[in-house]
């Protein structure tokens, strides 16, 4: 299990947390606990990690003391004297040169994160190996601190098996792992696994230290237990789209990583998980994925694959209205300013309530910009759900495109959990911790004779800085608002 260390430097940065949380949400105030932080970046021998110097830059802007660490394959890329020139210290490259005859356990010591993008599919292998074969490799096994790898390759290196096998052992570890994403790669090849962005790269190591802040299992957000083991769950990720003609659409900003990371938390601990995704992310390992774009083809879909399901999370951002008719051709701006008429989509999430099941658990999501939690407990009421996560997503560092998210979780009992700003796979593990609890206590037991689940914490024992409260259910006569699910 990952360990972590709280270090001075990090308790520096924290006294400047509340910004992360009080602030306006400029790129500043969502990266205070950068600041004084120590992090090793390491770089590694792929085509994109010239853009590890964009990361670097971005990095140090932040208030970060960077250290950068390239293997040998990496230097045949990029220049070492560029990174020693934009770094706080000189760029590391060996482990038997310098003055430190112990360069990796200084590096693994002293750091508050360690990342490393790009990662190739050979440094990630030796990594989920044990395998120290040079100064990267001897400083990611010699680091307590959280690590952050960025993998980039071609997509069927990203897809082989073997891979992404690799990359489940140090997800199960605590590893945190920054998706790569679809879009153009070496040779003109267009697919997953190009280098994620520089900034959404920063972002997720930002999060990872709001995460260490709040103590070092929301860090972690390990989920080792297999409590789900013999359990179908279905959950839903991303916005869908309406087509208004073939190049527009009615969509929504939700990125579905909330979704993905349920998903993909879900099968590490043992369900049987089918994604519902409008998203265009790379579908988590070990997950059965069902491509869908519109609200028609995302309720056929979910109602089908929910009759057998024990729990539902639906966690898409699902569109309330559609075009009444789709224009076969681009519609012309010369033929003036179109009539677009508007009919209501099928409401899933309270046609799941309607056809709710005794020991199924139905849990949806809503996204609000005011009265986040009247309105989460009027949703709650109306559609029939067992729990409603509500997030506010004009907070900073929370809701659409963010690696974080802050929400809090509200029970058909009246109970509610917040669960303070934390990485998305972090939410992700309390959201089905809260699911795993109310399916016990509808269940007559757990899904199979080895799962630990009669033995697993509670939701609010698995994550520091939640408060549990009791409210009165008041919300009844309150409208439930449009939006069916959380965009993320």
């Amino acid at each position: 299990m990952l360990q972590t260390q709280t270090r001075p430097s990090l308790l520096r940065a924290t006294r400047s947390s509340r910004a992360i949380t009080d602030g306006t949400g400029s790129g500043a105030s969502e990266r205070a606990l950068l600041r004084g932080a120590r992090v090793v970046l390491g770089v590694t021998g792929g085509i994109a990690a010239y853009k590890a110097v964009e990361v670097l830059r971005q990095l140090v802007d932040a208030g970060a003391h960077v250290v950068p660490v390239l293997t040998e394959a990496a230097t045949h890329f990029v220049g070492v004297a560029t990174f020693s020139a934009l770094a706080s210290e000189p760029c590391e490259t060996e482990l038997f040169a310098g003055a430190s005859p112990i360069p990796h356990t200084r590096l693994g010591q002293s750091a508050d994160v360690v990342v490393v993008a790009p990662a190739t599919a050979r440094v990630i292998g030796e990594y989920a190996a044990g395998i120290s074969a040079d100064l990267l490799g001897a400083t990611l096994l010699a680091t307590r601190a959280p690590v952050v790898i960025c993998p980039a390759m071609h997509t069927e290196m990203w897809e082989h098996p073997a891979v992404q096998a690799n990359v489940s052992t140090l997800r199960a570890r605590g590893v945190h792992i920054v998706e790569p994403e679809l879009g153009r790669l070496a040779g003109g090849d267009n697919g997953a696994g190009r280098l994620a962005a520089p900034d959404r790269i920063v972002a997720a190591v930002n999060a990872v230290l709001v995460g260490l802040a709040h103590g070092p299992a929301a860090t972690r957000a390990t989920t080792a237990s297999r409590d789900m083991t013999g359990l179908s769950v279905v959950v839903t990720a991303g916005g869908t789209r309406e087509p208004i003609d073939p190049v527009r659409f009615l969509g929504n900003r939700s990125s579905g990583r909330q979704g993905h990371a349920l998903a993909e938390v879900a099968a590490e601990r043992g369900a049987e998980v089918v994604l519902v995704t409008a998203s265009e992310l790379p579908p988590p390992a070990g997950v059965e994925t069902v491509a869908v774009e519109t609200a028609a083809d995302l309720a056929d879909a979910v109602l089908r694959r929910s009759e057998s399901a024990d729990i539902v999370v639906m966690a898409a951002a699902v569109a309330d209205f559609r075009p009444v008719t789709t224009s076969p051709t681009k519609i012309r701006k010369s033929d003036g300013v179109p009539e677009i008429r508007l009919a209501p989509t099928l409401d899933v999430l309270a046609e799941l309530g309607r056809r709710h099941r005794p020991g199924q658990v139905i849990v949806g999501f809503a996204a609000e910009t005011d009265e986040a939690l009247e309105r989460g407990r009027a949703k709650l009421t109306a559609k029939g759900a067992d729990l409603v996560v509500v997030n506010d997503v004009t907070a900073p560092g929370a809701g659409f495109a963010h690696e974080t998210n802050a929400v809090t979780l509200l029970f058909a009992s009246g109970a509610s959990i917040a669960v303070p700003l934390s990485p998305k796979r972090t939410i992700a593990v309390a959201v089905l911790d809260a699911a795993m609890a109310l399916w016990r206590e509808s269940s007559s037991g757990p899904p199979s004779s080895t799962s630990p689940a009669s033995t697993s914490p509670t939701p609010s024992s698995r994550l520091p800085s939640m408060s549990l409260s009791h409210t009165s259910p008041h919300a009844g006569d309150r409208d439930a608002g449009d939006d069916q699910g959380a965009p993320r």
